[in-house]
């Protein structure tokens, strides 16, 4: 089966995204994993586990966009690995079909009722799982692609504050689960109430979406994200960045929003559009939850406004640290 005629749907999906669907396979038997393996690498980005904590795991590191699970496996057996997955919000969405070589209906009963999208049958017909895959995959993108839609902001193109609220909450269970630093910048848009009196509001709506360009084409790394927190105020979240990064990329933001040379003539800052950035940064360990974040992030921004503005400030939670 060609997957990726370039007039597909699928095609034209993971075109927009730029990278190819990503798919786990767990199976405990060995050449079962290696006939699986063989079927589907020519198409997909592969991941593969052997038990079900492995899966879970990779689901979470890795985020797959379909799991192909094996139903019998010793300790956790695939319909415990799904239900699993789907009661995590992290791990809800990805796809699940399970591999099976004694389906009947009372499994595909309990399958289904745990939210899987198929079963197939062991061992592989790779045509006809190429064919499942292939299908489910391209639901499954398509309800990404609505999903996204919902959570972005109409101005600025970039998330609305809506998803953000939620990735917040994901970010740091992950950063307690993995024991890895977690750093949000919040920004401002200096005088921006002085930029929208003297330019006019179709010229603010222009300079808000040109800043989320600029902050979202500056983090590069996928697990990033920018949102448009609320009018003039956006906000970053950076897995797996320490204070010392932080609060490197939060000038990075500041240096490239000024080079813009948006002209503001009413600002005391410059004759630019500046920002100010408060940087909050949570150690891996510590018990923060999410609107602690926010506060301590929004007192650091305070701080910038309330010292000159144009400017980061930050602070490593639980210990002071120079801006």
């Amino acid at each position: 089966m060609k997957l990726h005629q370039p007039d597909s749907p699928l095609a034209r999906l993971l075109s927009e995204r730029n990278a190819r669907a990503r798919l786990l396979i767990v199976d405990d038997h060995t050449m079962s994993l290696k006939l699986a393996e063989l079927t589907f690498a020519d198409h997909f980005e592969l991941i593969t586990a052997n038990n079900g904590p492995m899966a879970l795991a990779l689901c979470q590191q890795q985020a797959p966009d379909l799991v192909l699970l094996d139903i019998d496996m010793p300790d956790m057996d695939g319909f415990e690995v799904c239900r699993q997955l789907k009661s995590n919000e992290a791990t809800r969405d990805i796809a699940v079909i399970f591999l099976t070589a004694q389906a009947d209906e009372a499994q595909e009963a309990r399958g289904l009722g745990l939210f899987a999208v198929d079963f197939i049958a062991k061992p592989l017909h790779p045509a006809v799982a190429l064919a499942r895959v292939n299908t489910h995959l391209l639901v499954k993108l398509q309800a990404d692609a609505i999903r996204k839609l919902v959570f972005l902001d109409g101005l600025s193109g970039i998330y609305n504050r809506r998803f953000f609220d939620q990735q917040l909450v994901v970010e740091i269970a992950r950063s307690v689960r993995n024991g890895s630093p977690l750093a949000l910048i919040l920004l401002d848009v200096d005088f921006f109430k002085h930029f929208n009196d003297h330019y006019g509001h179709q010229a603010g709506d222009d300079c808000l979406r040109e800043i989320a360009t600029a902050l979202k084409a500056s983090l590069r790394r996928p697990a990033d994200l920018v949102a448009r927190y609320g009018g003039e105020e956006f906000a970053c979240i950076l897995p797996e960045t320490d204070f010392s990064g932080a609060m490197a990329i939060a000038r990075v933001l500041e240096d490239r929003i000024r080079k813009k040379f948006i002209p503001h003539a009413r600002s005391s800052v410059d004759s630019v559009v500046s920002i100010s950035l408060g940087v909050a940064v949570r150690s891996g360990f510590s018990l923060n939850h999410a609107s602690e974040l926010l506060a301590t992030a929004d007192e650091q921004l305070y701080h910038a406004k309330h010292t000159g503005r144009g400017r980061a400030c930050g602070i490593l939670m639980g210990a002071p640290a120079p801006s």
